[in-house]
């Protein structure tokens, strides 16, 4: 079996496989250091970034963050506050104090109801699992049109890509508004054409979001994009 790497495609690794030298390098999540080689402590893809060496596993949960940008799905409404699911184990809790119109008791429903799609960030986290969210803040709001998409919670960083630029890419190619949620959902908006080729590509992305070859999965991706326009 090879040490996790095999040209350019990453390469499955299990817990327990050595996967490479440790020396002049970092270890980052799913590893650990021993013995001057790094071992994986997870199913999943072997990653190198910036001599940091971590895997990626092929499945995870969204585990939610203090700051984090999420696509949340009202779930229920309240008096004074809604619940959302935001594609995780917990529901995000948002209050009418930290929603973006002033709100009267019992009115919640007139501003949004079960089924609205909002963006969201999430303003704390307990040590029980409570999530709370907040619509205050820069471009927070109800979601009125476009498509909600879906993409594995370990492919967000993938599809976003060194300081944004494969998003930026994916907006400029489709024409579209485009916003990942680190829930692993990702809110577009443009005319019916361009939602249709920007669910193409994010599944693309999703799919083979493993290989490394990212830069030729883009060009094809571009290259079919003005095949059809």
């Amino acid at each position: 079996m090879s040490q996790g790497q095999d040209g350019a495609e990453q390469r499955l690794v299990t817990p327990g496989m050595a996967v490479g030298p440790s020396t002049g390098k970092r270890a980052g999540s799913g590893v650990i250091a021993q013995n001057d080689a790094f071992i994986a402590t997870r199913l999943g893809w072997l990653q190198e970034l910036n001599n940091t060496v971590s895997v990626n596993p092929i499945n995870a949960t969204y585990m939610p963050r203090s700051g984090d940008l999420v696509v949340g799905v009202v779930a229920e409404v309240r008096n004074n506050l809604w619940f959302l699911n935001i594609n995780g184990a917990f529901q995000g809790l948002l209050p009418m104090s930290l929603a973006p119109w002033k709100v009267e008791f019992g009115a919640a429903r007139m501003h949004m109801d079960v089924g609205d799609v909002v963006l969201a960030r999430v303003q704390e986290v307990d040590e029980c699992h409570n999530v709370v969210l907040t619509m205050k803040g820069v471009g927070l709001r109800k979601l009125n049109q476009g498509a909600v998409l879906n993409v594995p919670v370990q492919h967000v960083e993938r599809l976003r890509g060194p300081n944004n630029e494969r998003l930026q890419q994916l907006r400029d190619m489709s024409d579209c508004r485009i916003m990942v949620g680190e829930n692993g959902r990702v809110w577009v908006d443009g005319d019916n054409n361009a939602i249709a080729w920007s669910r193409n590509a994010i599944q693309r992305v999703a799919s083979e979001g493993h290989k490394t070859n990212f830069d030729a999965l883009m060009a094809e991706l571009n290259t079919m994009n003005k095949g059809d326009a």
